[in-house]
């Protein structure tokens, strides 16, 4: 299909004004309209037109434009604010960023998730003929089947919360019961748009859990957020104490979001091998065993500069646990996780940059899985999501996206070494370009908005 040049920018302007003019009734005082929703949107075309080429492409870059201009946007109306000391200075972005908590959610609801998924969809239009067709059953079933298992871990502080009634409330009912059918019902029904929008994004187990981090977070802001109270008859709060109020909620988005993805991927990539993807010809270089184990070693041997490096950070917070042998459980620990970055991010990272991102993007889960979550759990206790938790733990964030990023180039360099005989016979040449990510991806888009609004959100609302 034919596509005008200009039609991407009245596309992108239109549903720009129509953005801003909402953005400016939902937030008063807020710097939008449609002037300036319609110049934001034009400016989006501009950059991502080319990039756009499906609405969960679209989707994606769109996200993370609307986080950047926020940023900017707060960084320009910040900088009187933190004049003067240091302290004072740091104290006063961080007051002034969550003034502006508002303008982060119309800016994403509002601004960039329609403006990508518009753009996304006309890219997808537009390239019809090009590339893999999206596989429909797949994506549902496999969707389905994701968000289920996402949505029962999600579902455990739900009920921990007492939320089941006030879901149930979307139906107009107060039984529990009731409510975790509805949850389990949406859980489904995002589990599949996961699959609709990003089937061709996913590309492994690491890649998997990355969408599926910014998607949860991406609903945060959608459902509790903006949906639920506009559903319910109530108004709007995007206050940052009303996202402090439910930052629960958002870890439980982010875990739903880590075991859709994750699990979308690995049983996505089961259907391709069983159904699609049989080749006999085309035989691997080695063993899938053989590479598992591989991958498991180098990434138990990876770990240990970043474990040492959590540790170190860890012991200068004082968040190092006061007992005999706590320093080499973590060091076990951290081999434990090392060996799970080799089996998630194998053939993910094919250059530095991108080794350092999906190691921050790692760490970043880490840190929500394991001391926010499962250390609790293990240490007898139950996990507590609330600011006063991850206030706590914002020093041990730093130390996991040390330990992501370390333990991601140590891991490249060893799978760079041993992949150097493999590439001189061009059939596995060729292979190992098919499993790179091409340029022009939203790879990047999504490692600033999951890794923007991941490390930030904590802040804001702790």
């Amino acid at each position: 299909m034919k596509i005008a040049p200009a039609l991407p920018f009245l596309i992108a302007a239109a549903v720009g004004a129509a953005g801003g003019a909402l953005a400016a009734r939902a937030v008063p005082g807020m710097p939008a309209g449609p002037v300036a929703g319609a110049a934001a949107g034009a400016a989006f075309a501009a950059l991502a037109r080319r990039r756009a080429t499906s609405p969960g492409a679209g989707l994606t870059w769109g996200l993370a434009f609307a986080f950047l201009l926020w940023l900017v946007a707060l960084a320009g109306g910040s900088d009187r604010a933190g004049a003067g000391l240091a302290p004072s200075g740091s104290m006063a972005m961080l007051d002034a960023a969550r003034a502006r908590f508002p303008e982060l959610v119309a800016a994403l609801v509002l601004l960039g998730a329609p403006l990508g998924l518009a753009l996304g969809t006309l890219g997808a239009l537009s390239r019809r003929a090009e590339g893999p067709r999206l596989a429909w059953a797949r994506a549902l079933v496999v969707g389905g089947l994701a968000g289920i298992a996402g949505g029962v871990a999600f579902g455990r502080w739900m009920a921990q919360a007492g939320f089941f009634p006030l879901v149930a409330g979307l139906v107009g009912s107060t039984s529990i019961a009731v409510g975790m059918t509805v949850h389990l019902v949406i859980a489904v029904v995002i589990g599949m748009s996961l699959g609709v929008l990003f089937q061709r994004d996913l590309r492994g187990f690491g890649s998997g859990m990355g969408w599926g981090l910014g998607y949860g977070i991406l609903w945060w802001f959608v459902g509790p957020l903006t949906v639920m109270p506009l559903w319910l008859g109530r108004p709007l709060d995007w206050s940052w104490q009303r996202g402090a109020a439910l930052f629960g909620s958002l870890v439980g988005h982010v875990v739903y979001g880590l075991l859709a993805g994750l699990l979308y991927a690995a049983v996505d990539r089961l259907w391709v091998g069983l159904f699609t993807g049989s080749d006999p010809i085309r035989r691997e270089p080695e063993g899938p065993g053989l590479n598992l184990l591989r991958a498991v070693r180098w990434g138990a041997g990876a770990s240990v500069a970043g474990g040492l490096l959590l540790d170190a950070a860890l012991v200068a917070a004082g968040a190092m646990p006061a007992r005999p042998g706590a320093f080499g459980e973590s060091l076990a620990v951290s081999a434990l996780l090392g060996a799970a970055y080799g089996l998630l991010f194998r053939d993910e990272a094919p250059d530095r940059g991108s080794a350092i991102a999906w190691g921050l993007v790692y760490g970043l889960v880490r840190w929500y899985l394991d001391p926010l979550t499962l250390a609790p759990i293990l240490a007898g206790g139950t996990f507590s999501w609330t600011p006063a938790a991850a206030s706590a733990l914002l020093p041990a964030l730093v130390g996991h996206l040390g330990f992501g990023v370390v333990t991601a180039e140590a891991f490249l360099a060893l799978e760079r070494r041993h992949a150097g005989w493999l590439l001189l016979d061009p059939r596995f040449a060729a292979r190992a370009a098919r499993r790179r990510r091409p340029s022009g991806t939203p790879a990047p888009a999504l490692w600033v908005f999951a890794l923007g609004t991941g490390v930030l959100l904590p802040i804001l609302l702790g």
